[in-house]
């Protein structure tokens, strides 16, 4: 079995590859997943609270766990404060009823989901989401009673700004271990990305590969917008994997890996499950890197776009330094 490189989360390691839970809510569907990659060998699983899929991943590790297959401390995983949950008093709230369902006496990484609170959704999707006044320094001393209390082994954020991050940077006692945000070849963000690391924090990447789902979505509303560029098509990773015998998706994980950020990508297919895994056995040399740093679009690649609440002051979107 291979094993994975992990990278520092303060005094923590995390995996630097996992597996991605957005949007497997089929049982069935999400227990074969989580089977084959256990199986293969990830140790890194990430959900939230918003996927409504925290107690099928609960019910498939809890049964890992009791067949003596793999210990609790081999196992990595992150889960999310709700957007409706970002307010002080939410904080606890929502981990106690996270913990629950993943069957889990504490989770290694909590993060906040989103720097804007909502109103509940209340069965809606996020493009009727409605934003309220948020307090981040509050929900940030809430989060770090979490680690004091046991309930989470570390603290990040995701989808926060350079600005975001340096206000908690200032004001907190524990700091941020990561920031996970929307981060591809075509979206690089690079001077944010050595912003983060300087200051200690890992880029966790989602969307890695775009998000290839889209093509057949056809969804028509603001947070997954239609018509965007598809990476795993562009011809310069396509012509890389060739040169290494890999796949375009392989090409566009490692030229995340190789810069030290740690990629959660999700497939329901086996076969892409094991693929993505098999990232170890090659490098990219400097001119695949040259290459694909050619082809960034910047922010004209951005699929995470919440346009109900683009007028709220703690928007994050976009990061306009890189």
């Amino acid at each position: 079995m291979t094993s994975v490189p992990t990278l520092p989360l303060g005094t923590y390691k995390i995996p630097i590859i996992g597996i991605g839970t957005l949007a497997v809510t089929d049982g069935e569907a999400l227990e074969k997943m989580l089977n084959a990659a256990l199986e293969v060998g990830y140790r890194h699983f990430d959900t939230a609270f918003l996927y409504r899929n925290e107690h099928l991943i609960g019910k498939v590790l809890n049964k890992w766990f009791t067949s003596g297959k793999v210990k609790r401390e081999d196992i990595f995983v992150t889960t999310k404060l709700p957007f409706d949950g970002t307010y002080p008093e939410g904080v606890e709230k929502f981990l106690k009823e996270s913990l629950a369902a993943l069957q889990l006496n504490y989770v290694d990484l909590y993060l906040v989901h989103f720097p804007v609170r909502i109103k509940p959704l209340n069965g809606k999707g996020l493009e009727a989401a409605e934003p309220l006044p948020t307090d981040h320094l509050g929900v940030w001393r809430e989060m770090e009673k979490q680690v004091k209390a046991g309930r989470a082994k570390t603290i990040g954020v995701s989808n926060f700004n350079r600005r975001q991050v340096e206000r908690l940077l200032k004001e907190a006692e524990i700091k941020p271990v990561c920031n996970q945000i929307e981060l591809n070849v075509y979206l690089p963000q690079t001077q944010f990305v050595e912003f983060l690391q300087a200051n200690g924090i890992i880029a966790v990447s989602y969307f890695s590969l775009g998000n290839p789902a889209l093509k057949q979505q056809r969804i028509q509303s603001g947070f997954w917008p239609a018509g965007k560029p598809d990476v795993l098509a562009d011809p310069t990773i396509k012509r890389i994997a060739d040169k290494h015998n890999k796949t375009p998706a392989q090409i566009l994980l490692k030229a995340l890996v190789q810069r030290k950020i740690v990629v959660i990508p999700k497939s329901v297919t086996l076969s892409r499950i094991k693929e993505n895994f098999q990232l170890f056995d090659f490098d990219l040399d400097a001119e695949d890197v040259e290459a694909i740093a050619g082809i960034a679009i910047g922010e004209r690649a951005r699929l995470g776009q919440f346009k109900p609440l683009q007028g709220h002051p703690e928007y994050p979107h976009p990061v306009l330094d890189g």
